[in-house]
Formats: C-alpha cells, structure tokens, sequence
C-alpha cells in the first residue's frame, strides 16, 4: 500500500520560466499564410485559457513556427496537441480546413542555456560558501555528472520530436542544512533511481546541505510539476515520509541557445 502524497499539486508555490519552440509543417498543400495570420491572434485567448502563450511566430508556407510560455502544468504533449489542434479548428471554421504532416517538432529554450546550467550544476559545491574545506571535500560526492546522458538529443516518439530537458530545483524546508553524509547520499541515489523508474534522465545532479538541483531530460508525457512532484514525494518517503521539502519548487526550461538566438532564426525562418 502505498503512503498518501505529502506534496500535491494544490498546495505548492512554483516558481517557473518555461519555454519552447513548436514548429509544423504541412501534409502536402503548403500552409495558407494570409489565413493564419488572421487566426492565430483568434486563438490567442483559448491557448491562454490551456496555459500557453504565444511569443514569437513565423509563419511560411512549408512550415510554422511559434516560440511559446506555459504554465508548469502543461507536458510537451499537451502542448503540441493543444497548438496543432485549434489551428486546425479554427481554419476548418473558417472553410479553409489545413493538414499538417504527422511529425512535428517541440523544442525547450531558456536563458541560460543547457551548457551554462549543467556548469552551474557542477560548480555548486566549489561556489557554496562554507568554513569547513573538509566538509566541502564530503560533498563534492554528491554531485554526480553523467557523460552517457546528452541532453542535446531529442526523444522521438510516433508523433515527433521533442527536446524536453529542465532546470530543477528543490529546496529544503525552512533552509534546515542537511549535514549528515547517509542523509545526502540517500537524497542522491534515490533521486537518480526516480529518474529510473520515471523515464527521466539526469546529465548532472548536485545534492548540497539545503537544496538540490538537476539537469534532467523529462517524460514529455509529463508536465514540469508532475515531474517535481515525483521528486518531492518520493524523496520525502525515503527520508522518513516527512516534510522535508519546501512546498514548492523551481522548474526551467534549458535549450541549446538563448531567446535572443531563438528571435534572430524566427526571423530569418531558421528556428
């Protein structure tokens, strides 16, 4: 039997900064532009209403590209549904039905980018101010870098392929400072065995005295809390199914370049 939650959507507070870039191409007649550019500000307000916004777009005849924000409860695959699927509703509605090709493309963005962040992640414990070098020393085996995971590469599923990699963070509550070495190391593994079991795969993971942090690729079936909902809940059972967690977390998209770069190939269609 296992133990109820502790840790729910309806009682965390988030902080987020999630972004991706969709991009569709068409089944065989090329995309009608002019009829697009009427409808996507038409659409605006229902994506709002699923929790998406749309940021950038370009929009051509053999493809279409929108730079997007979500809110932390949306997957990649709800998303790219959710996009696809009221572009055609709203041309079929104005008598102007569109196919799009069955492979689409979703891709995380952030600023910093994914080799910035895994950096960050790895210099945590040489940056972490602390009086004790020996302590220091202890917990330089709490950071794990993991080179047969490149979080570069997409997952490819029947529908596409997506880049679904995030910046997470969890923090400990009331910033209590973990010490003990069998309590960091139980933190470690069980976060890298959740990656295991859930389909996640971590290239870099610090565990420090009052926070945690990982560079992980997600289930793109899963929405950003779902997936820090994993953590927290399953951390939380090994470590005595008490509350050590702050209700809340950090979750942020990484990609291989900055919305800057993301804006000049939405320009010039290179997205």
């Amino acid at each position: 039997m296992h133990p109820e939650p502790l840790y729910r959507t309806a009682n965390l507070r988030p902080a987020f900064q999630l972004r991706y870039g969709w991009t569709g191409w068409p089944s065989n007649t090329p995309f009608p532009t002019d009829l697009l550019s009427r409808v996507l500000p038409d659409i605006a307000s229902e994506w709002e209403k699923d929790g998406l916004r749309v940021l950038e777009s370009s929009l051509g005849p053999e493809q279409i590209q929108l730079t997007l924000s979500t809110t932390p409860q949306i997957s990649p695959l709800t998303l790219a549904g959710r996009v696809k699927g009221r572009i055609q509703h709203h041309c079929r509605r104005r008598g102007s039905p569109i196919d799009f090709s069955r492979k689409l493309a979703v891709r995380s963005l952030g600023d910093p980018t994914r080799a910035q962040v895994e950096s960050y992640i790895c210099n945590q414990v040489p940056n972490e101010a602390l009086a004790d070098e020996g302590f220091r020393g202890m917990l330089t085996a709490f950071t794990v870098v993991n080179p047969r995971v490149d979080l570069s590469q997409p997952t490819e599923t029947n529908s596409g392929r997506y880049w679904y990699t995030l910046h997470l963070v969890l923090v400990v509550s009331e910033r209590y400072r973990i010490g003990a070495a069998a309590t960091l190391g139980k933190i470690r593994d069980t976060a890298l065995r959740i990656c295991a079991q859930k389909g996640y795969a971590a290239s870099t993971l610090a565990v420090l005295p009052d926070h945690l942090h990982l560079a992980v690729r997600g289930n793109v079936a899963q929405s950003p809390e779902e997936i820090a909902l994993a953590f927290l809940n399953n951390l939380a059972h090994v470590l005595d199914q008490r509350p050590w967690w702050l209700a809340g977390y950090y979750a942020g998209t990484l990609g291989e370049y900055g919305m800057a770069a993301v804006r000049r190939k939405c320009e010039d269609g290179r997205i």
